[in-house]
Protein backbone atom coordinates (compact mmCIF):
# COMPACT_ATOMS: atom_id res chain seq x y z
CA UNK A 1 0.00 0.00 0.00
CA UNK A 2 2.88 2.39 0.70
CA UNK A 3 3.99 2.29 -2.94
CA UNK A 4 0.42 2.96 -4.08
CA UNK A 5 0.13 5.82 -1.59
CA UNK A 6 3.42 7.31 -2.78
CA UNK A 7 2.28 7.07 -6.39
CA UNK A 8 -1.07 8.71 -5.60
CA UNK A 9 0.72 11.38 -3.60
CA UNK A 10 3.12 12.12 -6.46
CA UNK A 11 0.21 12.33 -8.90
CA UNK A 12 -1.70 14.68 -6.58
CA UNK A 13 1.40 16.84 -6.17
CA UNK A 14 1.76 17.11 -9.96
CA UNK A 15 -1.90 18.11 -10.30
CA UNK A 16 -1.60 20.75 -7.59
CA UNK A 17 1.71 22.06 -8.91
CA UNK A 18 0.56 22.38 -12.50
CA UNK A 19 -2.97 23.69 -12.07
CA UNK A 20 -4.04 26.98 -13.56
CA UNK A 21 -7.03 27.06 -11.22
CA UNK A 22 -6.96 29.86 -8.65
CA UNK A 23 -6.81 28.37 -5.17
CA UNK A 24 -7.81 30.34 -2.11
CA UNK A 25 -4.94 31.21 0.25
CA UNK A 26 -6.25 28.91 3.00
CA UNK A 27 -6.38 25.98 0.57
CA UNK A 28 -2.83 26.69 -0.63
CA UNK A 29 -1.67 26.78 2.99
CA UNK A 30 -3.33 23.44 3.75
CA UNK A 31 -1.70 21.89 0.69
CA UNK A 32 1.63 23.31 1.78
CA UNK A 33 1.24 22.04 5.34
CA UNK A 34 0.21 18.53 4.31
CA UNK A 35 3.06 18.39 1.79
CA UNK A 36 5.64 19.50 4.37
CA UNK A 37 4.40 16.96 6.90
CA UNK A 38 4.15 14.21 4.28
CA UNK A 39 7.71 14.74 3.09
CA UNK A 40 9.20 16.03 6.35
CA UNK A 41 11.07 18.58 4.25
CA UNK A 42 12.97 20.76 6.70
CA UNK A 43 14.88 22.66 4.03
CA UNK A 44 13.40 26.04 4.98
CA UNK A 45 14.92 27.93 7.88
CA UNK A 46 11.80 29.15 9.66
CA UNK A 47 13.73 30.64 12.55
CA UNK A 48 15.54 33.25 10.47
CA UNK A 49 15.30 36.69 12.11
CA UNK A 50 13.95 38.27 8.93
CA UNK A 51 10.99 35.87 8.69
CA UNK A 52 8.35 37.51 6.52
CA UNK A 53 4.60 37.26 6.89
CA UNK A 54 4.13 34.59 4.23
CA UNK A 55 6.76 32.31 5.75
CA UNK A 56 5.12 32.87 9.12
CA UNK A 57 1.76 31.71 7.78
CA UNK A 58 3.40 28.71 6.13
CA UNK A 59 5.19 27.74 9.32
CA UNK A 60 1.99 28.09 11.34
CA UNK A 61 0.01 25.99 8.85
CA UNK A 62 2.63 23.27 8.96
CA UNK A 63 2.86 23.23 12.75
CA UNK A 64 -0.91 22.77 12.93
CA UNK A 65 -0.56 19.41 11.17
CA UNK A 66 2.73 18.33 12.76
CA UNK A 67 0.87 15.71 14.79
CA UNK A 68 0.01 13.78 11.61
CA UNK A 69 2.07 10.85 10.45
CA UNK A 70 3.65 11.15 7.02
CA UNK A 71 1.15 8.63 5.70
CA UNK A 72 -1.83 10.52 7.13
CA UNK A 73 -0.53 13.79 5.67
CA UNK A 74 -0.18 12.16 2.25
CA UNK A 75 -3.74 10.84 2.44
CA UNK A 76 -5.12 14.25 3.44
CA UNK A 77 -3.11 15.94 0.68
CA UNK A 78 -4.48 13.51 -1.92
CA UNK A 79 -8.05 13.95 -0.63
CA UNK A 80 -7.74 17.74 -0.71
CA UNK A 81 -6.35 17.77 -4.26
CA UNK A 82 -9.08 15.40 -5.42
CA UNK A 83 -11.78 17.54 -3.79
CA UNK A 84 -10.53 20.57 -5.78
CA UNK A 85 -11.16 18.83 -9.13
CA UNK A 86 -7.85 20.02 -10.57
Amino acid sequence: MTTDLNTLFAEAYEKASNTNKHLAPDVRLRLYAYYKQATLDYSHNFLHQDMDLIRGFKFNAWKQVAHLTQEDAKILYIELVNSLNL
